[in-house]
């Protein structure tokens, strides 16, 4: 299975209108949230993601659907939305089908972005170490382009939430040197999304900004 040649091409299109800042309703961006198994809330902050589309439809040229699709890894619809977001606060668990349908997913094109919400780190790392054995998951340098895509991050990710001592990180996968999972671990940028948390909101903008960075660099690499 790959991607369908009409999803494939209808994201293409996308690419040339975003990039030359045409894009018409016609041609949507639409996250989609990824539901998974083993008793973690993969749904909480349901508004994150309608708050993010929003931002992208008044800040910059892409057009983006201003509701959540949600899609699970066995899902025959998983590769008409080549975006997945997943976040949680507790146990991730994969069948081996589903790891073998994200594997395949990543390297058809697709794109994973995680974001911890406290307590998901370590099920997360051991899922993605099945899913890539031979590919771990790495730091992103401060000078990768995720952090200046759109917005500019000199010192790399914000710090929106504090869960753990230390710094946030912004971790990777890469696949044939194209960046296929993003993860975001001790800052919880997709809180920043949401209204329910009453964040300040100068805290709250730089976690919309770092999002429209990472659902731009999906788009344009």
């Amino acid at each position: 299975m790959r991607f369908r040649s009409r999803t494939l091409a209808a994201w293409l299109v996308v690419l040339v209108l975003v990039a030359t800042g045409s894009a018409q309703s016609g041609s949507r961006f639409q996250m989609a949230r990824l539901k998974y198994s083993g008793g973690g809330d993969w749904y909480n902050d349901p508004d994150a993601i309608p708050n993010l589309a929003k931002e992208l439809n008044r800040k910059t040229n892409i057009k983006a659907v201003e509701d959540e699709a949600q899609v699970s890894l066995i899902d025959e619809k998983l590769y008409n939305y080549p975006f997945l977001f997943m976040t949680g606060h507790g146990n991730v668990s994969f069948t081996d089908e589903e790891v073998k349908r994200l594997r395949h997913f990543l390297e058809a094109g697709g794109f994973l972005y995680a974001d911890d919400d406290y307590g998901m780190d370590q099920a997360f790392r051991r899922e993605m170490a099945r899913v890539f054995p031979q590919n771990e998951l790495v730091e992103l340098p401060f000078d990768h382009g995720i952090y200046h895509q759109v917005y500019d991050f000199p010192k790399g990710l914000p710090k929106i939430h504090e869960h753990y001592e230390g710094p946030p990180k912004g971790l990777g996968i890469f696949v044939g040197g194209r960046l296929v999972v993003y993860y975001t671990y001790n800052t919880n940028i997709s809180d920043g999304w949401t209204t329910a948390h009453n964040d300040p909101e100068d805290v709250r903008e730089q976690a919309l900004r770092i999002g429209i960075n990472i659902v731009s660099y999906f788009l344009t690499h």
